[in-house]
């Protein structure tokens, strides 16, 4: 299966770097690019892709309007990520509030980001290691000022669903747990959209960060 991916970037060499990335993928195709918000509305106009690629510093406004934008068109049917070189919590939480579910940094690889936009599109929400360790720092003064619930009947993960984001916590990729766990990608996928729906969260940091405030996180 093909993947459709659109590119708004204002930087010349990182769009032609993204969109040459795509051109060589044999399982991408490039929809289209952009170098501004008004290009990236007008992008919209042709149907949803399956991966839309997002800066958020744009000349024109903010990526995240259209991050929004995106997400209220076709909340099911096109996957964003963020590509942007801001690694502080404040952008990552309003990008992933506004609706993307997936933050990369611009030192990303080639090879690295054309394996993320596969993972994104598989139904995971990769972020850049640098950016899930700042987050996952903030865990113990979170849990310290947050409420731990008496009773965690609501979140009812299954062993696999479980076992899935234990095997994510330590780093393995899709394929890897589905390799360990004896299952395909595709099982691994349902497994992980199924844990993230019922905890309520878009991404592997905000599951365990919520597994961790009830006290059901992995050593």
């Amino acid at each position: 299966m093909v993947i459709s991916v659109a590119i708004v970037e204002d930087g010349a060499e990182f769009r032609d770097a993204f969109a040459r990335l795509v051109a060589d993928a044999p399982d991408m195709r490039l929809a289209g690019a952009a170098a501004d918000l008004a290009a990236g509305m007008a992008l919209l106009e042709c149907g949803p892709v399956d991966v839309l690629l997002v800066d958020l510093g744009l000349p024109d406004g903010s990526g995240l309007s259209l991050i929004r934008e995106t997400t209220r068109r076709w909340p099911e049917n096109c996957d964003v990520m963020v590509i942007s070189v801001f690694a502080d919590e404040e952008h990552v939480l309003a990008s992933l509030a506004a609706g993307a579910t997936g933050y990369l940094l611009k030192d990303a690889s080639p090879a690295d980001l054309a394996r993320q936009i596969r993972e994104l599109h598989a139904g995971g929400s990769p972020i850049s290691p640098r950016i899930a360790r700042r987050l996952l720092a903030r865990l113990p003064l979170a849990e310290t000022l947050g409420s731990v619930p008496d009773s965690h009947e609501s979140v009812l993960l299954t062993g696999q669903e479980r076992s899935v984001l234990a095997y994510m916590a330590k780093g393995y990729s899709y394929h890897e747990v589905a390799a360990l766990m004896g299952i395909s990608p595709h099982t691994v996928t349902t497994y992980v959209k199924r844990a993230y729906r019922k905890l309520h969260v878009h991404s592997k940091t905000e599951a365990l960060y919520e597994l961790r405030r009830m006290g059901l996180g992995f050593d």
